[in-house]
């Protein structure tokens, strides 16, 4: 049997090293202080919060350059200071210390990669919040359970990273889960880190409604798209809308709301159709329903926008917006993304939102094939 060298630390410290001195140039650490420093002076004045929503975007693209920063700055000490402890280790060979040193520089491995990724997303809208929508497809009242699974499992994602979440509109099902839910993610670069989530994912397991206890394959498809901002030109005829108000509803359709409050926009152009029933005020969930609305119409202007390009470079293109992720439950226990082939054998975790693995090779995936397309 073939015996394989392990790497010299020495080795893996430099290549490390080199790494992140790439990652640090393309970030430009000196252009992120900057920004730093002016958000800081916005986030100091007296007035900011008389515009409680641009006082929002200040302090979370506040939040996260300081975050960034200090990630990075923290893994150069860190390659720093596994670098002399090395040099220690050899000095006065101690294997305790050479055992400690593999350690770190597995850990640093790792985390390096990650912050790799960030350097990836430098798509048009990347940088934006992002609006999920997550929808029922095949598979009765399991495809509406797999659907609300699949929310959670979105929403703890988010929290675990601490990002924030405001919810729009979710549809109940009459006997469980959901037809549908659109929900923000509010965190800067959220649209670039889970754009790859967009299609359809699978799910296979003992179906809990069947009281024959029988295998059932259920879908359920995922929709992200960038947030509007103010130097976005999305204009919306009135006269292309029907607005409906309704009564907002929970789960099994009992109603939540004593008024018609609930807002249903159909933008008939397009056919698209979006909701809001998460204020109490009807004029509320009006504005939330029309920024939905302008963010949808945003994206299929970016998707008719990139087909142009594709035929005028003689491309064909092909949709992300097919089955994406296996999700097997039974017989044997496995999640697996079809485009990448990471894949996990603890569903329960994955659905629990342990997700990065498979949007960091997702995000990898879709630069390769924009990269491909592009040259």
């Amino acid at each position: 049997m073939a015996v394989v060298a392990a790497i010299d630390p020495a080795e893996q410290i430099s290549e490390l090293t080199g790494t992140l001195r790439s990652i640090q140039d393309v970030l430009d650490l000196d252009v992120m202080r900057k920004q730093v420093a002016e958000l800081e002076e916005q986030a100091a004045a007296p007035d900011l919060w008389n515009d409680p929503e641009q006082a929002q975007k200040v302090t979370s693209r506040l939040s996260h350059l300081q975050g960034e920063l200090n990630r990075v700055e923290g893994l150069a000490r860190r390659v720093e200071d596994v670098a002399v402890l090395h040099e220690l280790a050899e000095a006065e060979e101690d294997a305790d210390t050479r055992e400690e040193v593999e350690r770190e520089l597995a850990t640093l491995r790792s985390d390096v990669n990650a912050l790799e990724v960030r350097t990836l997303l430098a798509g048009p809208y990347d940088a934006r919040e992002a609006l999920v929508t997550i929808n029922s497809q095949a598979g009765g009242v399991d495809a509406a359970d797999w659907a609300q699974m699949l929310m959670r499992m979105y929403l703890r994602w988010a929290e675990r990273k601490g990002y924030g979440t405001e919810v729009f509109e979710t549809s109940y099902a009459e006997e469980a889960g959901i037809k549908s839910a659109t929900f923000a993610v509010k965190a800067p670069y959220a649209y670039g880190t889970l754009r790859g989530e967009h299609g359809t994912h699978r799910l296979v397991r003992i179906s809990p409604f069947d009281n024959q206890g029988r295998r059932q394959t259920s879908f359920a498809g995922v929709d992200v798209v960038p947030v509007v901002e103010q130097t976005d030109h999305i204009d919306i005829n009135e006269d292309d809308l029907r607005i409906d108000v309704y009564r907002s509803s929970g789960p099994g359709g009992q109603g939540v709301n004593t008024t018609d409050s609930a807002v249903r926009i159909t933008h008939l152009p397009t056919g698209i159709v979006v909701s809001c029933q998460n204020e109490r005020s009807q004029l509320q969930n009006r504005a939330s329903a029309m920024t939905v609305l302008q963010a949808k119409l945003l994206e299929r202007k970016r998707q008719e926008e990139a087909e142009k390009m594709s035929e005028l470079r003689g491309e064909t293109t092909t949709s992300w917006g097919t089955q994406i992720r296996n999700y097997v439950l039974h017989p044997y226990q496995i999640v697996k993304d079809l485009r990448t082939a990471v894949e996990a054998g603890n569903p329960a975790a994955v659905l629990d939102g342990d997700l990065d693995a498979f949007i960091e090779g997702e995000i990898r995936w879709m630069r390769r094939q924009e990269s491909g397309a592009a040259s």
